[in-house]
């Protein structure tokens, strides 16, 4: 909460609409950052080549956003300072991207970072912040590590983590009845985390669960048809699925061409999301039970405004991506409001149970772990026509699904 009072809500129908037309920040402004008196220089880097599906719709409601504060006055509490967003590709390796918030700091003077995507490279700026002691707010990685076991007090995450999003699933699952599981995920961290939170909750959840087979392909290179054929042998009741992108949409047309998910469960990560769903047109399956996006039906505070203010200025529909890149700016200015300086400490001081009024409803940075909550919504994949949508949603709040207290206590004091 605002140490004065103040109550931040989502940025006005008449501010959004505004800023399409704000004009771009002078080289001059630019410049005249180390006085104090130019853009508050925001450095954001992400996988905006390797995951374009999602990473540019982020990065364009990010633009919607920053220009949309700025026609609104800027950041009021330092005197009307516009932000200025600088972009730049992180490589979607570690080592590439801990060079690029090096330059970031050091040549374009930039104030704090944010972004990511892959867990990895989230992991590996974390780190580096920590080092430098600089602010990171990691916006998209879902890594558990990331504000567990390797959680700093530099780096603070959006989106609800690998262990939220599949506590969300569980909750959905637990009561089908369905004990014979098989497991297909990526083979890196994020993949590997999905699964065992799986094997965890649904033990805790259902009496005599069980796996009964597991495949863990290398993330961008699935053999789709040596997958669902293991799968296909393991006679499983249900199927968790944790593949996205060019993966799932492989998976997905050799599992329906060999109807592997024909009376079987699954519970999908994901798959909801636009970015996944718009590429498996009239072939995504129905009824699984997944995290996603359905833009169309959410009717929260500032959404619609959101939703129309995004199609006039890029001629698309939002995805997934767009509403976290919007309410990331949000968040960044509710916290440059409250500390009133771009100084680490105030910032992050400013961070510790800020409580911002988003497009998708009141989110909060838990002070414990740097968590936010941030939720999803969870439903089931169905086909409108020849494109996928999903039915029977629900927003599940982020606040009741985070890790339990004890535990994050005691993972970042080993």
């Amino acid at each position: 909460m605002s140490t004065r009072d103040e109550t931040f809500r989502p940025l006005s129908r008449r501010t959004i609409l505004g800023g399409l037309a704000a004009a771009p920040l002078s080289l001059a402004a630019s410049r005249a950052v180390a006085q104090g008196t130019g853009p508050i220089r925001i450095g954001e880097l992400n996988s905006y080549g390797r995951m374009a599906a999602f990473a540019v719709p982020y990065r364009n409601a990010m633009q919607l956003a920053q220009d949309a504060v700025n026609k609104a006055g800027g950041i009021k509490a330092l005197g009307g300072r516009p932000i200025e967003i600088v972009f730049r590709d992180d490589g979607s390796t570690p080592g590439d991207a801990t060079r690029v918030a090096e330059e970031l700091l050091t040549r374009e003077n930039v104030a704090f970072l944010c972004g990511t995507f892959l867990s990895n490279v989230g992991l590996a700026v974390a780190d580096f912040a920590n080092q430098r002691k600089a602010l990171f707010l990691a916006t998209e990685p879902l890594t558990d590590a990331l504000t567990m076991g390797s959680g700093n007090r530099y780096t603070f995450r959006v989106r609800p983590n690998t262990y939220m999003q599949t506590r969300m699933l569980v909750d959905a699952v637990k009561d089908r009845g369905i004990k014979r599981w098989a497991i297909v995920a990526p083979n890196y961290e994020y993949g590997q985390s999905a699964a065992a939170n799986f094997k965890r909750l649904m033990a805790a959840a259902v009496p005599g669960f069980e796996v009964v087979g597991e495949q863990f392909p290398a993330l961008g290179k699935v053999d789709a048809g040596a997958t669902v054929g293991a799968l296909s042998q393991m006679k499983a009741d249900g199927l968790f699925n944790v593949l996205f992108g060019a993966d799932l949409t492989a998976f997905v047309r050799e599992g329906n061409t060999r109807g592997l998910f024909e009376k079987r469960t699954v519970a999908s990560l994901l798959t909801g999301e636009p970015e996944y769903m718009i590429p498996l047109g009239d072939e995504t399956p129905e009824g699984w039970v997944t995290t996603g996006y359905p833009w169309e039906t959410i009717d929260t505070n500032g959404h619609k405004e959101f939703v129309a203010a995004y199609r006039a200025r890029f001629n698309d529909t939002p995805r997934l991506g767009s509403l976290l890149g919007y309410v990331v700016v949000g968040m960044i200015r509710d916290m440059l409001e409250k500390a009133g300086s771009t100084e680490t400490e105030a910032m992050i001081a400013a961070l510790e149970g800020l409580t911002s009024q988003t497009i998708a409803g009141p989110v909060t940075m838990r002070a414990l772990d740097h968590q936010s909550t941030l939720g999803a919504w969870i439903g089931e994949t169905a086909l409108n026509g020849r494109q996928g949508t999903m039915r029977r949603v629900r927003y599940a709040d982020g606040a009741n699904y985070m890790f339990p207290e004890a535990e994050v206590k005691a993972a970042r004091k080993a």
